[in-house]
């Protein structure tokens, strides 16, 4: 199938204003791909450190046999249920990597913080930069230079991106992802979601919001509903950086094992083949408008938006949101996954999961077949795996058994991918609408300036918000505060709209797509706090949401909006915002970050 000549030309733009870093990045990694292994290269000293701790067989394999030797680099934690299935995967993969004459070592952790836990607490505030603080924490596992390929364990939302940044500028080295899959279903997301309308309402109490919540979130794996964990799996799948179809099989399974074991068979495939595929190579500009298109067609959640910039800045490629937006429009959405459906992503699976979006994406000429993978050829990556005699046979995906999770590209649920670049003299911000009823793709309605999510909450309970409403919530952007997502504002905004109001949020904060059927401005560029228009939004201000121009605007005579006068954020409000926690350890990154729209980097 000829490839769609708006994903072409979008690749074609973006190798353009890419070419140069793009350069510059190859050579880089071309020069360290050529280097004599660590072993020769290194003194005596060096290599005795390296493999003191190792057993005597496998010492002698790496030292002695030039044996390859695989970095690992885990983000394992027990507290944390999508990570907490890390904790024996490192025998698993040594014990597969000795039957292949190599040997594995855990190069080093990462943190790994759950934004389930942290939402709407002072903690939230590190959970962008503990991206940056992962890829940092990446390069340091692998710097001591002595590996011939890597395995990165993670799943979550900061955690995969964090890990792609740092094996990117590691980008010499052979390297898998290895997912841990979804918990079992538990609760049904919709229920979930509606108890936590009742209790935002006050017609339920702690006792029964804990107990509805605690069926949902039960066990070890990730959560089951479609947000930034669970897309990166998704992205991850449609980067060929996955073992095919690994990403939502459930752990503690002999299947989730073995597929484990593939993945470091994978991995010394490439160590061991003419066809060297570092992941710097394989990570080129056709493989980020793969991964900008698998979550256009899944709906899947907005903090890419930052993150994948900030993954492409790092293999020397540049991205931006007129990208993504001019992709959303030929891209179509045929999945249906909560927060924009009823099924969670074992339902996913079940219908086809990856391999039937990539299927069906790649026979429509909506993706590059042409690109590099871990495998041999993308094609790999439209089989579903099953286990068959303790070995892993692929299916190529069929037609899907649920219309209502998956449809073909023919007969989607949308005809575009759901993502907007709003502008106008508010700035420049993103929309996810493909939960959004077609009737609230434009909201009118006179502003209420919130300076924090607290404030918004005691709003809400104090009856001020019933009425049609644009609530801006500002000083929540990378240089205020580290941009936390608000999740915990959802509820709220969900009971009065079923109230009958027209409600919308704009934000320079995030929310992941967990808005759901709330139109909401989000990532507003640039922030309130760098000096950006919504320090110059007041309460009343006419404020018009148009998700179908693609603009945000404040309704006010130009002229007066061009002489009024910015409010400036306090010394107290950063103070409130910036200390206690650990936060104050984090001045340095919020001083330095990049805007939104620039990934939010803080390594530039």
């Amino acid at each position: 199938m000829k490839l769609n000549p708006t994903v072409a030309a979008v690749t074609e733009r973006i190798k353009e204003r890419s070419a140069e870093n793009r350069k510059t990045y190859l050579a880089q990694i071309d020069t360290l791909a050529q280097r004599k292994p660590g072993v020769e290269r290194m003194g005596c000293a060096n290599v005795a450190h390296s493999f003191a701790a190792m057993p005597t067989n496998d010492k002698l394999k790496v030292v002695m046999e030039r044996a390859p030797n695989i970095g690992i680099v885990t983000a394992y934690n027990d507290m944390l249920s999508a990570h907490a299935p890390y904790q024996h995967f490192p025998d698993l993969i040594k014990d597969e990597a000795r039957k292949h004459g190599a040997t594995a070592q855990v190069a080093g952790g990462v943190p790994a913080m759950c934004d389930g836990i942290t939402q709407g607490m002072p903690g939230m505030e590190m959970s962008l930069f503990s991206r940056d603080i992962i890829a940092m924490s990446t390069a340091v596992s692998l710097s001591h230079d002595v590996f011939d390929a890597a395995l990165m364990l993670g799943v979550c939302d900061k955690i995969v991106p964090g890990l792609l940044i740092g094996a990117l500028h590691f980008g010499h080295l052979p390297t898998v992802f290895v997912p841990a899959g979804p918990m079992t279903t538990g609760l049904s997301n919709s229920e979930k979601s509606h108890m936590r309308v009742l209790a935002a309402e006050g017609k339920v109490g702690r006792k029964e919001l804990l107990e509805t919540e605690s069926k949902a979130y039960h066990a070890q794996g990730t959560c089951t509903f479609y947000g930034t964990a669970n897309s990166n799996q998704m992205l991850l799948e449609a980067m060929g950086l996955h073992v095919p179809g690994s990403a939502f099989v459930t752990p503690g399974t002999s299947f989730r094992n073995e597929l484990t074991r593939e993945s470091v068979r994978t991995v010394l495939n490439i160590v061991k083949s003419k066809n060297y595929t570092p992941i710097g190579r394989i990570v080129d500009e056709r493989c980020i408008v793969n991964a900008m298109i698998a979550l256009l067609a899944t709906g899947g959640s907005t903090n890419h938006l930052i993150h994948w910039v900030a993954v492409a800045r790092a293999a020397g490629i540049a991205i931006d949101w007129d990208d993504f937006c001019t992709l959303s429009d030929v891209i179509p959405l045929i999945a249906r996954v909560y927060p924009n459906g009823e099924a969670d992503v074992n339902a996913f699976q079940e219908a086809g999961g990856p391999s039937y979006v990539i299927r069906e994406l790649l026979d429509a000429g909506l993706m590059h077949e042409d690109v590099l993978t871990v495998r041999a050829n993308f094609r790999e990556y439209t089989g579903i795996p099953a286990l068959q005699n303790d070995k892993i046979v692929w299916n190529v995906a069929g037609p899907t058994p649920d219309n209502n999770v998956l449809r073909p590209v023919g007969e989607p649920f949308n005809w575009n991918g759901g993502i907007k670049v709003l502008r106008g003299n508010l700035g420049r911000s993103v929309i996810k609408i493909s939960a959004v009823p077609t009737d609230l793709h434009v909201i009118q309605a006179p502003a209420k300036v919130f300076d924090s999510q607290e404030a918004l909450l005691a709003a809400f309970a104090a009856g001020e918000l019933d009425h049609d409403v644009v609530c801006v919530v500002r000083w929540q952007g990378p240089h205020a505060n580290g941009m936390p997502e608000l999740h915990k504002l959802t509820p709220p905004l969900k009971a009065l709209q079923s109230k009958g109001f027209d409600v919308a949020l704009v934000t320079d904060g995030r929310m992941s797509g967990a808005s759901g059927k709330i139109p909401a401005a989000i990532h507003v560029s640039p922030e309130a706090a760098a000096g950006g228009p919504l320090a110059r939004v007041r309460d009343g201000d006419l404020i018009r949401l148009d998700a179908i121009n693609g603009e945000l605007n404040v309704l006010i005579d130009a002229a007066e909006w061009a002489v009024r006068e910015p409010v400036r954020m306090t010394q107290e409000q950063r103070d409130a915002n910036n200390t206690g926690i650990g936060r104050e350890l984090f001045a340095g990154l919020r001083r330095n970050v990049t805007s939104a729209e620039e990934g939010a980097c803080t390594w530039l």
